[in-house]
């Protein structure tokens, strides 16, 4: 679970929510027109840019994403791979059916080896599954990042439409009101949409799949240098060259 992200949408909802309560009513922020332009325009636009497919999967696909995919570290990673490697070193491929690792990537490199698999198949098959899984991360980014640059857009069309029916209706005090509730209205959903939602979250998922590629071409390499029977003093000096040197330092203090 990504606490950050939940912290920040909170309080990003209840510092809107107190600034509408504090200064009047927060029936005075709704409209239904300016949410059928902002909510009805960003679907047709998503709908024009990308097909079914990618809006059905990269919608949840991108939630779940965020809010439980959990980081991996490269230094626990690194730990890992050196215990595999020192147990296949000292008893023998066979023996890493009995090892239990937390990262699942990782864990299906080490059944290949365990089953005995070339290493032409293991490293084509982990890599195979590296690229589908980055490109699903990268379709749910596109979308969002998608939906939050133009929703201020959309905001701005329903500015534009109540700015013109405000002009066109001025002889009729009445209507004056509601026109301008929709303009103004239109640019703070186009707004919230985008940059407290939808384009935050897209930074999110881009994060995280820097930190994802990186953590699997660790594991792909570690897991070749397991599958030729490199020693655990090599194989943790090659993967150490993923981290930062800051934390190279301390893996090597430890």
């Amino acid at each position: 679970m990504d606490l950050a992200t939940i912290i920040g949408y909170v309080l990003g909802l209840v510092v809107v929510f107190v600034l509408i309560v504090m200064d009047g009513s927060p029936r005075n922020f709704v409209d239904k027109h300016a949410f059928i332009v902002i909510f009805g325009g960003c679907t047709a636009a998503t709908l024009i840019r990308f097909p079914f497919s990618v809006i059905a999967h990269g919608f949840p696909a991108g939630f779940k994403y965020v809010f439980t995919m959990q980081a991996s570290d490269p230094r626990h990673l690194i730990e890992e791979i050196t215990k595999v490697a020192d147990t296949a070193r000292r008893q023998g491929p066979t023996a890493l059916e009995r090892i239990t690792v937390t990262n699942t990537f990782l864990a299906q490199g080490i059944r290949y080896i365990a089953d005995g698999y070339d290493r032409d198949f293991i490293r084509d098959t982990l890599q195979r599954d590296t690229d589908v899984f980055l490109q699903r991360l990268q379709e749910s980014e596109k979308l969002y990042r998608s939906i939050g640059d133009s929703a201020p857009a959309w905001g701005m069309v329903g500015t534009l439409l109540g700015m013109v029916q405000m002009f066109s209706n001025m002889s009729d005090p009445s209507k004056l009101g509601p026109f301008m509730a929709v303009a103004l209205l239109a640019t703070l959903y186009g707004a919230l949409v985008g940059n407290l939602f939808c384009l935050p979250l897209a930074d999110k998922l881009h994060l995280k799949l820097e930190e994802e590629d990186l953590a699997r071409a660790l594991v792909i390499d570690g897991i070749m240098q397991v599958r030729d029977a490199r020693s655990p003093a090599v194989v943790r000096e090659m993967l150490m060259a993923y981290l930062p040197h800051h934390h190279r330092e301390e893996l090597a203090a430890a």
